[in-house]
């Protein structure tokens, strides 16, 4: 496929998305996310070429939400290595991402790093002997370094409603400390849980922090290749929660949503991709999203299953 189709495949998909009236429902229990228009859709790739496509609202920012489990989940394998997984499963969970039910129970070991419980427990293994500041800091490097972009921030305003109405992620965070599989106390772990769900990127900035998982020559190598391709088969396995299954058969390609309404896609040796479109579907997955890069899937050939 020459570059100019991926383009023109990128405008014909945000055309028909705009003219999309089935656009889902905005995250509206976080009040920070409830305010933003669900009108918006934004769509970006990075080839292994290092060439870049963007379509729709593609230099607006966005609250990424869980998209910054992948970079949490890079980090911690960097510090801990296997040792993570003595405290976090690899399975995909089949329940709502904040569901309480699994970790009673498997006694406060979370199924996998991607539902809540799983990202609380990677944040407080990262987090040990470190101030949150610090912890955020280092954070916020790994992303900039992988985008390139000393731009990237964290919204204040979005941690500060986070933090508010977080009530059910310090139930798992009170309940996993109960069990042991909390080393801080939960509300140092929780705040800065919060501030990296509050990372904000464009999808241009998102597609260009996922270069490192392509495994393409050229691309930032911010981590080994044997960590790349284990984060990119938990993304296939458990990057959409409840809907992850769904999204392999429709995509067939790693990704990893959040409740912002983005979603990064890695087509290993291809592309980078971001999407954003703040209407979820009742998984709490981006509807048009999620809809967007199963089309752009099917018009490249992309897949990871040949």
């Amino acid at each position: 496929m020459t570059d100019p189709d991926i383009a023109a495949i990128l405008d014909e998909i945000d055309s028909d998305q705009s003219a999309n009236e089935d656009r889902g429902k905005v995250a509206d229990y976080i009040p920070e996310l409830a305010t933003v228009n669900p009108a918006h859709f934004a769509m970006s790739v990075v080839l292994a070429n290092g060439q870049q496509f963007s379509t729709g609202d593609a230099s607006l920012p966005f609250s990424i939400q869980s998209v910054s489990k992948v970079f949490t989940l890079a980090l911690a394998l960097g510090r801990l290595g296997d040792r993570l997984w003595d405290r976090v499963g690899r399975e995909p969970s089949g329940l709502a991402f904040n569901s309480i039910l699994q970790l009673e129970h498997e006694q406060g070991i979370p199924r996998n790093p991607f539902v809540n419980a799983g990202a609380i427990v990677v944040t407080d293994a990262i987090l040990a002997g470190h101030a949150p500041r610090e912890m955020l800091g280092e954070l916020l490097l790994f992303i900039r370094t992988a985008a390139g972009d000393d731009a990237i921030h964290i919204n204040e305003n979005v941690a500060r409603s986070e933090t508010e109405t977080g009530h059910r992620n310090f139930a798992l965070a009170h309940f996993m400390r109960a069990h042991g599989n909390l080393l801080n106390p939960p509300e140092l772990t929780l705040g800065a849980y919060f501030h990296q769900c509050a990372v904000e990127m464009t999808t241009e900035q998102l597609a260009l922090a996922g270069r490192f998982l392509m495994n393409a020559p050229d691309m930032p190598r911010l981590v080994s290749r044997e960590r790349v391709r284990r984060i990119n088969a938990l993304m296939m396995t458990c990057g959409h929660y409840d809907g992850s299954g769904d999204f392999a058969f429709r995509v067939g390609l790693p990704g990893k949503s959040g409740v912002g309404g983005g979603i990064l896609v890695i087509a290993p040796g291809r592309a980078s991709i971001a999407v954003w479109s703040p209407g979820l579907n009742a998984q709490g997955n981006s509807k048009l999203g999620t809809e967007a890069v199963e089309r752009l899937a099917r018009r490249t050939g992309w897949s990871v299953f040949g």
